[in-house]
Parts: C-alpha cells; sequence; structure tokens
C-alpha cells in the first residue's frame, strides 16, 4: 500500500463491517492498527451517515490494547486525560499532547541517527547487525511510534531486506568479529 499522503480510507458499513477501499476487502481493529504501525493514516466513515468515525475507532484500538496489558498509558495520565474533560484546560490538552509526541518521534530519530552516524565503531563487522538489533528494540519499547518504521526501512541495504539471509548474514558478521578479536588477542 503506497502512502501517498492520504488517509486510507475505511468504510463502516450498517453492519457495522470495516470496508478497506484501497484492497476491497473487510478489516478488522487488528488490520486497522497495524496499517498504523505501519505509518499509515486512517480515516473511517459510516457509510450511511458520512460520519467521521476515526477518532472513536482509534480510541477502541487503544482501549482494547491496555485491556490486553500493552499498558502504555500510566494510570495517572489516564487520571489526567479524564480531569480535562471536565476542566477549561481542554484546549492545551491536545496541542501539548500533539507536540510531546512529535518531540518523542523527533528524538528517536536523532538518537538513532547519532548511534550510526559518529559512532566510529559501526564501521566494524558486526556492528550493523547490533544497530538492527537496537533499532527493534527501541520500536518495541516505543510501540511503533512514527519515525522509526520509515528509517529502518530507508536505512537496510539490499542484503540486510533479502528473505531468509539476515540470520546468515548475522552469523557470518560475528564469525568475521571473533575471527578479529582472536587476532587482537594474540
Amino acid at each position: 500500500m503506497a502512502d501517498n499522503g492520504k488517509p486510507l480510507l475505511i468504510k463502516r458499513y450498517a453492519s457495522r463491517r470495516l470496508y478497506n477501499t484501497e484492497t476491497s476487502d473487510y478489516v478488522t481493529l487488528d488490520d486497522i492498527s497495524q496499517f498504523i504501525r505501519d505509518g499509515r493514516n486512517v480515516q473511517i466513515i459510516d457509510l450511511k451517515s458520512g460520519d467521521d468515525l476515526t477518532r472513536q475507532y482509534l480510541l477502541q484500538i487503544i482501549a482494547d490494547h491496555e485491556s490486553r496489558g500493552e499498558n502504555v498509558l500510566p494510570t495517572n495520565v489516564l487520571n489526567d486525560l479524564v480531569r480535562s474533560y471536565t476542566t477549561q484546560a481542554t484546549s492545551v490538552v491536545p496541542e501539548f499532547l500533539a507536540a510531546s509526541f512529535e518531540m518523542l518521534r523527533d528524538g528517536q530519530s536523532k538518537v538513532l541517527a547519532n548511534m550510526t552516524q559518529s559512532n566510529p565503531m559501526a564501521r566494524m563487522p558486526g556492528m550493523e547487525a547490533m544497530r538492527a538489533q537496537q533499532e527493534a528494540f527501541m520500536k518495541a519499547m516505543t510501540g511503533g511510534i512514527g519515525g522509526l518504521s520509515g528509517m529502518s526501512s530507508a536505512a537496510k541495504t539490499p542484503d540486510e531486506s533479502r528473505e531468509g539471509g539476515e540470520l546468515d548474514d548475522i552469523k557470518a558478521q560475528l564469525a568475521a568479529l571473533q575471527r578479529q578479536l582472536a587476532k587482537m588477542g594474540k
């Protein structure tokens, strides 16, 4: 699915089924969640009324993840969010949250860029595999929040992106690193 700047349009039918207009098939909340983790923006529209249901479904996805024990939002943050709906501060909260997540995405991108560019060890055999592991760890810890998914695919070499060869590449790089360490010990 190519991201051409437009959000992926999902139509909700009267039966509450969700229809992906790009692929002409039905999707689930898990599918929509994966589209978002892959960097896509989605828009969910009620077919009959034309109402935009995107917020409702995104909140449902978050609630589903939280109920499965994938707790990203601490209780005190949830309490503050509930309070923000009952106070006059509601106009400040959305901008604050948006700015905070933007800073988080920028920070992640900068950390990963600095790990590979400014580190002289990055040119040693085996370091590319370690960098990929660090990137995967950062993505897992942040739930894939923007910035990282695009960088990881752009930073991969053709050898790294081929199916099934990554493990062999890592083994070869590890063996080369072990040989270098053995030479240094002599």
